[in-house]
């Protein structure tokens, strides 16, 4: 069965700057990225991306065969807006999402039009640059409510047995006003990833941690508006009841990240 991965993503397309600070803050991310396909066993079939960057009132899945990308960032150099990531969509497997949600009780959607957000392309490209893998993006759902997203992990977990690379696209700190503080330590940052870090790895304990997330020390400090921490609901819930690591942990403008594996 496959492991599930948190992955953070970023700050728009950070690792495609020429080098320069805002770069080199990503620096570590952007190595783990680049390891991350050799490092697995073997490709994906697939891949099934929940991204911070789409919600819906419905859990909805992107069933098109050529999505194109959005490039949903602004202030940024021109070639950066003249990305390319190719990679087909999977209608098939949009399909099977669906049904799985359906048999869960779990009412979805799904749209043909819509393309990448810059939460899929971004780290994807840096991950997947062959673009040869089939690919599916399933949406948040309005409302972020952990329980919910936890309940749509656990739907998909079959995914894993049949060769889909479950992935959520976030970032664990995201605070854009405290990435803007000067230098020094942020007690509280550094405070809920530690607290993250520490209940992601018990599996048994895991999901009543993310449901009371928000009483977690920093918590509200480091998650201000919770969409970039949603992801992680969805890949834990896959691998409900699995233990988990810390699969990366570095510092961006001070600010601590963390990747998770699951299962």
């Amino acid at each position: 069965m496959r492991p599930t991965y948190f992955i953070n993503h970023g700050g728009g397309p950070c690792f495609f700057l020429e080098p320069g600070p805002m770069r080199d803050q990503w620096r570590g991310l952007e190595t783990y990225l680049l390891d991350f396909a050799a490092a697995l066993d073997e490709p994906p079939r697939a891949i099934l991306i929940v991204s911070a960057h789409w919600q819906e009132t419905r859990p909805t899945v992107n069933v098109g065969t050529t999505p194109p990308l959005l490039y949903d960032y602004g202030g940024f150099p021109p070639h950066t807006y003249q990305l390319t990531w190719d990679a087909p969509g999977a209608p098939d497997l949009a399909a099977r999402v669906r049904d799985l949600l359906g048999v869960a009780g779990v009412e979805s959607g799904e749209d043909a039009s819509r393309g990448w957000d810059h939460g899929v392309f971004v780290p994807l490209k840096v991950m997947f640059p062959d673009a040869d893998i089939p690919t599916v993006q399933l949406s948040l759902q309005r409302g972020l409510d952990p329980e919910t997203h936890l309940a749509l992990g656990r739907a998909l977990r079959p995914l894993r047995e049949e060769g889909v690379m479950i992935l959520g696209s976030g970032q664990t700190y995201h605070n854009m006003r405290g990435f803007s503080h000067g230098p020094g330590v942020d007690h509280a940052a550094e405070a809920f990833d530690a607290w993250l870090r520490e209940a992601m790895t018990d599996g048994e304990t895991r999901d009543q941690s993310l449901i009371a997330w928000e009483r977690a020390p920093g918590a509200r400090e480091a998650q201000p508006y919770e969409d970039h921490l949603l992801p992680l609901m969805v890949v834990a819930g896959a691998a409900a009841g699995e233990a988990g690591e810390t699969h990366f942990h570095d510092h961006a403008f001070g600010k601590p990240i963390s990747g998770f594996r699951f299962g």
